[in-house]
């Protein structure tokens, strides 16, 4: 598990071909390896990656070919920045929201506005994880913990301040930019919970109008 509070910004220092797969080399910059052994967990770009090797400068991870047909790794190249945080321990700050490091889905960018000295970005998700974005809620871009602050469908706006525009990779963001999504781990199993029974059925996925009713949730 994650926060969402970016620790450092790293670079791909190497990726080699695995048959199908591959090996990244990541340089980890500033962030504090010491406590790092192998076999730990260090989310790149929101996707929670298993270290295989610790050269000293930074993690050797291996990605699979179902974690590149989800995420936007496979677009690296040597030298791409990434997003790195490593995982939370019971004596870490919760300063963003649990995130697993799962990643939901790819996002594009599809505006980017200066407004003084905050970015106002607007990123459209895929069709499938609009029901999980609101207002005010929380989503990963990624790996960062962000506030919604607007919803249109499914596309939904982010301002972003100078800090975390520093601090992150959201600097580097243009339109066309694709990015990893993990929605809000509570919506997840929200949804999950009100199946009821019916979770326990073959193909059962997603909650209906009339379970929303029978629920309170809704008025007829």
């Amino acid at each position: 598990m994650f926060t969402g509070i970016i620790q450092a910004i790293g670079n791909i220092a190497g990726i080699k071909d695995q048959g199908g797969d591959i090996r990244l080399s990541i340089n980890t910059g500033k962030l504090d390896l010491s406590d790092v052994e192998l076999g730990d967990s260090i989310a790149v770009n929101g996707v929670c990656l298993t270290a295989v090797e610790l050269p000293g400068d930074g993690f050797v991870a291996d990605v699979s070919r179902e974690t590149l047909s989800l995420t936007s790794l496979g677009n690296l190249s040597s030298g791409s920045p990434v997003n790195l945080e490593k995982a939370l321990t019971l004596a870490t700050r919760l300063g963003g929201h649990l995130v697993s490091g799962h990643v939901d889905g790819l996002g594009v960018v599809v505006s980017r506005q200066e407004d003084a000295r905050s970015v106002r970005f607007v990123i459209e998700a895929p069709a499938e994880l609009a029901k999980y974005i609101v207002h005010k809620g929380s989503i990963t871009v990624d790996g960062t913990s962000l506030t919604v602050n607007g919803v249109d469908g499914a596309r939904f706006e982010l301002n972003i301040v100078p800090h975390t525009l520093q601090e992150t990779i959201m600097g580097t963001y243009q339109v066309g930019s694709r990015v990893n999504l993990e929605v809000d781990l509570v919506a997840r199993y929200l949804e999950r919970l009100l199946l009821g029974d019916k979770a326990a059925e073959p193909g059962a996925e997603g909650v209906t109008r009339d379970q929303l009713l029978q629920a309170g949730f809704l008025e007829s």
